[in-house]
């Protein structure tokens, strides 16, 4: 199992973290050899934050090794899809074709959702519809010349980018999705990941929820006549390390509720974090090892970001199981 340092981007405003602390982080990151990923968060309007292309562009200076991506980009939408192919094929020869796309619809409950719809007159819908859109208008344009295209949302005539990417044939682009409701809603969530995603990314964090998942997902895959064993599986998850693990819950829930300007329940936070000593962590890891997620993105809850890094490299990484 491999993992992804997830930089906290918009700690920027809640005085978790510098832009060179950031940096530095990333650095680290790398250097250890136990981070395969540096990842960052995105949102426009709904969540704000330092803008992730942006940063991302300086991580692809700062770093050699590590890939790059959005944890994930929930402005997917939003943004103007030839554009961003320009963009991103910018970002990726800067990165030596280590980035990586993981596309989102970016629906939120927070009051920024409903001005982002307002804004950009978009209702949850038509994200959906773009998402399908940018992803096979992205693709096209990063291996095609002349590329003629009739969507619903978007027609391009005769279009080329130059550069292209440095990655062949192109990026990767995942989809991350945390579909609930009723199973065929998010059945229709899976197949879509299975059409047209090079992988899969979700917040959610019970085992046995994201264990059905990750096999219907490949299931779905097999049925479209794709090898399952290529798409990548990766959970977006957090880390608290401290021996008194009920202050390692408290820290991360005071982090994430401000972060997301939300109310988590305990329950939701002690799920979705790798929190107390650390083999509680390890423990806490080794279920999704055992699992089959191939990627693990992680940030740390907590105001000390520095010291939390160095003791997730030092006391948790090195002894997260391998699976056989």
């Amino acid at each position: 199992m491999k993992f992804a340092l997830t930089l906290p981007n918009r700690g920027v405003l809640i005085g978790v973290t510098t832009v060179a602390q950031m940096l530095q982080m990333a650095e680290t990151a790398e250097r250890s050899g136990l981070f395969s990923d540096v990842w960052v968060g995105d949102s426009l309007l709904g969540k704000p934050r330092m803008e992730s292309i942006t940063l991302m562009a300086g991580l692809a200076a700062r770093t050699n090794r590590v890939r790059i991506a959005p944890a994930c980009m929930a402005s997917f939408p939003l943004r103007d899809p030839v554009l961003l192919a320009y963009q991103w094929a910018s970002l990726d020869l800067l990165a030596g074709g280590r980035t990586l796309l993981i596309a989102c619809t970016g629906i939120v409950p927070q009051a920024g959702g409903a001005l982002e719809a307002a804004h950009y007159g978009l209702d949850n819908r038509a994200r959906v519809e773009r998402l399908v859109e940018w992803i096979t208008i992205l693709k096209r344009l990063w291996t095609e010349d002349q590329v003629t295209f009739e969507g619903k949302h978007y027609r391009l005539r005769g279009i080329t980018i130059e550069p292209k990417p440095a990655a062949k044939p192109r990026p990767p682009i995942w989809i991350a999705n945390n579909a609930t409701g009723p199973r065929e809603r998010i059945e229709r969530t899976h197949r879509r990941v299975a059409r047209h995603a090079d992988g899969w990314q979700t917040s959610l964090s019970d085992p046995d929820d994201v264990q059905w998942r990750v096999e219907d997902i490949r299931r779905k895959a097999q049925e479209l006549g794709r090898n399952p064993d290529e798409l990548e599986l990766s959970i977006y998850h957090n880390i608290n390390v401290n021996e008194d693990q009920g202050a390692a819950l408290a820290e991360s829930k005071r982090f994430l509720d401000t972060y997301y300007m939300m109310d988590y329940s305990e329950a939701r936070v002690a799920s979705w974090t790798a929190a107390g000593s650390p083999q509680q962590c390890i423990e806490h890891l080794n279920v999704y090892a055992r699992m089959g997620i191939h990627t693990v993105g992680l940030r740390c809850t907590s105001w000390d970001q520095m010291g939390q890094l160095r003791r997730v490299i030092e006391e948790v990484l090195p002894y997260v199981e391998t699976p056989r």
